[in-house]
């Protein structure tokens, strides 16, 4: 696996809109502060020409986004590339995607949501490590979260031991400023299935080579060219593969079919186990909740799930390293990961 070179003083960080782009006043404001809280921390930031454009969607058309990347993969002045916001639409720019470039200069690209189809096809496809955390817009919010601090000390280079929040928000909110934070309304608590069933005072351990991403993505990279996972989960089976798990609005129907699908493409072999963030949007078709649909698929599997976890859509997030070995610790609702980077 290849570590990118940490994020170091007098390095920039570049950021470009691999989905859809800033328009409104409050997500330009949270956009200008994102830039100056990286100033304030010592680096400085550079834009591609489509952060600020958006139509139907999409900050400009495949290829200009496939070259605007690009273009920040050839920088030497660029550390980490981090996607201005997700989106549905940045499958359109995998075809016009220079790898054997992003192979030559590999850096540090972070994103996620629609950004799966870059961390997850960058980490499988080349051996690239990659970070599944926060968009760059994120990082406009006053004041910042401890998240965000622990997300850049993973760029800066520095082991630590990522721990479960407390609270989460559950839910979006209606931006006025552009500026606001992460607001808590729910208590973080992480749920244990061990192969026996939900036992609330069992904890469950998984060590092994983390990758996953947002479901809706994945799903739509499953037999394509991009995909090469069943070659990514062979070549790391002796470690074993840790899945991470989220999903943005995959009701229960859509969730099963898309886990079976997985599941039958050969991407869960040599599993160590599972564990899944807290899904944005969930509709309980057939009266099946969420636990149910992914017990119907993976139960007899009889790897560990943890469920509920801060990964994703609803923060606060952990930052997780694609194709790190992870350790991961559950136990009475609450949980931690860290990585390593070998």
């Amino acid at each position: 696996m290849i570590y990118p070179k940490n994020l170091e003083k007098g390095y920039y960080i570049g950021v470009t809109a691999t989905s859809s782009g800033f328009t409104s006043e409050p997500d330009l404001r949270r956009l200008d502060n994102s830039i100056e809280n990286f100033k304030k921390h010592g680096y400085p930031v550079i834009i591609t020409d489509n952060v600020k454009t958006d139509c139907k969607g999409r900050s400009s058309d495949g290829i200009s986004r496939a070259k605007q990347l690009m273009q920040l993969f050839d920088d030497d002045r660029v550390r980490v590339i981090i996607a201005a916001s997700g989106g549905d639409f940045l499958v359109e720019m995998l075809p016009h995607i220079d790898f054997e470039l992003l192979a030559s200069k590999a850096k540090w690209f972070q994103g996620f949501s629609d950004n799966t189809g870059l961390t997850f096809t960058i980490t499988t496809n080349l051996d690239i490590a990659t970070v599944y955390s926060y968009n760059f817009g994120s990082f406009g919010m006053e004041p910042w979260h401890s998240s965000l601090e622990d997300n850049l000390k993973l760029l800066e280079g520095h082991d630590i031991l990522l721990q479960s929040h407390d609270r989460y928000q559950n839910g979006y909110r209606e931006r006025i400023t552009g500026l606001e934070p992460i607001m808590p309304d729910a208590d973080v608590k992480w749920i244990n299935i061990n192969p026996k069933g939900i036992i609330e005072d069992e904890a469950i351990m998984l060590h092994g080579r983390i990758i996953g991403g947002c479901l809706d993505v994945l799903l739509n990279l499953i037999g394509t060219r991009y995909d090469k996972t069943a070659e990514f989960v062979d070549k790391y089976k002796d470690e074993k593969i840790i899945w991470y798990l989220e999903s943005y609005s995959l009701g229960s129907a859509a969730l099963i079919r898309g886990l079976w699908q997985l599941r039958e493409a050969g991407w869960f072999e040599h599993a160590a186990g599972f564990i899944f963030g807290r899904p944005a949007m969930y509709n309980e078709e057939y009266d099946i909740n969420y636990t149910e649909a992914v017990l119907s698929v993976l139960g007899d599997l009889d790897k560990p799930i943890i469920l509920e976890a801060d990964i994703g859509h609803k923060p606060p997030q952990i930052s997780i390293i694609n194709g790190a070995i992870a350790h991961i610790s559950s136990y009475g609702g609450k949980g931690n990961i860290c990585f390593e980077r070998r």
